[in-house]
């Protein structure tokens, strides 16, 4: 089961997402894609790792910025085994719930990538459909955590515009494939899928 998540800067996206996560199972596997470039993003960084670790909930690390979607066919690999062993003994298993944030600084260290070498676009779109691909195949819990960047003026730059139309693009077909998706706004998250309008309502 995936799950979308998406929202504007600081709208509560990341903490519905890990409060979502903590529902689903007792401990989680937490992806993250962010490069920490300066030291402000690493204190970024230390401040989100103490708020989860505040909230009691166990989470297992996982830095990845750019092979997010061989990690995923990894977990899934390596959660059958731990299924097939639990059956095997007689015991209860859950796979625990995998959250990855986010998709927009995943996409950016991939277009940042493609910049500087020749091909670079051909390149980004088959890492592009690797990771759908590796969303759609996953077979447990998924949640994934992506902005909505295209609501404000036209970006001066190029890279930016182009940033824009990828990551509109990349959000819209894991919209598609995901079973729920939610934008959260104000820290209010409202399920889009279910209110979504239906061509057959017309």
């Amino acid at each position: 089961m995936a799950i979308l998540i998406t929202g504007g800067a600081r709208s509560g996206k990341s903490r519905f997402a890990e409060q979502y996560a903590a529902r689903l199972g007792t401990h989680g596997v937490y992806i993250a894609t962010c490069q920490p470039y300066d030291e402000e993003m690493k204190e970024r960084i230390r401040l989100h790792m103490r708020d989860r670790e505040a909230s009691g909930f166990r989470w297992e690390t996982k830095e990845e910025p750019l092979e997010a979607a061989a990690l995923l066919r990894k977990l899934a690999l390596d959660f059958a085994d731990e299924s097939r062993e639990a059956a095997a003994e007689g015991r209860p298993w859950t796979a625990p719930p995998v959250l990855l944030d986010c998709i927009t600084l995943w996409l950016t260290n991939w277009l940042l990538h493609s910049e500087e070498e020749q091909g670079g676009a051909d390149r980004l779109a088959r890492q592009t459909d690797a990771f759908i691909e590796a969303v759609r195949s996953y077979p447990y819990p998924l949640l994934l955590v992506t902005n909505e960047v295209g609501d404000g003026i036209v970006p001066e730059y190029s890279l930016g515009r182009r940033f824009r139309d990828e990551a509109g693009r990349l959000n819209q077909r894991l919209a598609e494939i995901c079973d729920r998706v939610f934008l959260v706004t104000a820290g209010i998250p409202v399920e889009l899928k279910a209110i979504a309008f239906r061509w057959d309502e017309l």
